[in-house]
């Protein structure tokens, strides 16, 4: 009986043992695979910046070369940053700027009730519509867009990924015009060919660096004014940041992103920031890139 009672006491130790063993392993932290730095050129140049961002990407478009990257491959949400690539497809369709739209109820955020400055009546065109939803983010603004394009919602959606196809962007796929679905998803290395894409549209490049505008509600006639969803180009003055296109974006499943085109050290690079879990991570990041390029270049130029 003894001999009974000590072998079912060591089996019950045994399966607490690997049960609780089997809960650590599930909720076990994921492995972060140290970053990659690669200087093609052989300069003696200063370690690579230590980046919170779960997903990075510098990308040096003069040589076309990656200079740091860090999980580009996984496929993750991105959130606002698909404004980007509803921008591309609205200005491709050559649609009138000057087009008045309406923010209806279909254009209200019923997923995650994400708040809006736009009341369900406002008449805005096109072009201001685009603009509010690249600088500052305003979904329903976006997701008129998309509402009022030829074909409705459904058309649209498939112009974006087929815009994604076409640019070579094989990880990619979207399912509404304002990023707020969890479906939208692509790498850090698709997001620098949209980038790129992206920057050829002045449109694009002008309404994601501005730093503030006001807009004036038709029927009440009050002045609301937007700021850039961007602190690097909100305050660019105080920063002397060359941005010449900027994108943020923010849902619980992405994180924190942020996707840049800059001139950094006289070198045009794209920027990929992805699931920054605090909402300054992407910002210091940046800020650690750039400090990290301007003494890079430095280190080049005094050892040459």
């Amino acid at each position: 009986m003894k001999i009974l009672i000590a072998f079912i006491a060591a089996s019950l130790l045994l399966f607490s043992g690997s049960a609780a063993a089997s809960h650590r392993h599930h909720h076990r932290k994921p492995h972060i695979v140290k970053a990659s730095y690669r200087d093609p050129h052989g300069f003696h140049s200063p370690a690579y910046p230590r980046l919170a961002s779960f997903a990075a990407l510098i990308y040096d478009e003069k040589s076309s070369e990656d200079l740091y990257a860090k999980h580009t491959d996984a496929v993750v949400p991105i959130a606002s940053i698909t404004k980007l690539m509803t921008a591309m497809v609205t200005l491709d369709a050559k649609l009138p700027m000057d087009e008045v739209l309406r923010i209806d109820e279909e254009d209200v955020d019923m997923l995650r009730h994400s708040a809006s400055r736009l009341p369900v009546g406002t008449k805005l065109t096109r072009g201001e519509m685009l603009r509010l939803a690249l600088m500052s983010s305003e979904n329903r603004a976006a997701a008129a867009l998309g509402h009022n394009f030829p074909g409705g919602i459904s058309a649209f959606v498939k112009k974006m990924n087929e815009k994604a196809a076409a640019l070579g962007m094989d990880h990619t796929h979207f399912v509404d015009s304002s990023g707020l679905h969890s479906e939208n998803v692509s790498t850090a290395a698709d997001l620098v060919k949209m980038v790129e894409a992206a920057y050829k549209y002045e449109a694009i490049r002008k309404d994601t660096t501005t730093s503030t505008h006001e807009v004036v509600l038709p029927r009440s006639e009050r002045v609301l004014q937007y700021n850039n969803s961007n602190a690097l180009v909100k305050y660019k003055a105080k920063n002397d940041w060359h941005i010449g296109l900027s994108k943020t974006g923010y849902i619980n499943e992405a994180g924190h992103c942020l996707v840049m085109h800059s001139t950094i050290a006289a070198k045009p690079v794209i920027i990929v920031l992805l699931n920054s879990w605090g909402s300054q991570t992407r910002i210091g990041d940046a800020n650690r890139i750039r400090k990290w390029l301007e003494t890079r270049a430095h280190s080049r130029k005094n050892f040459s």
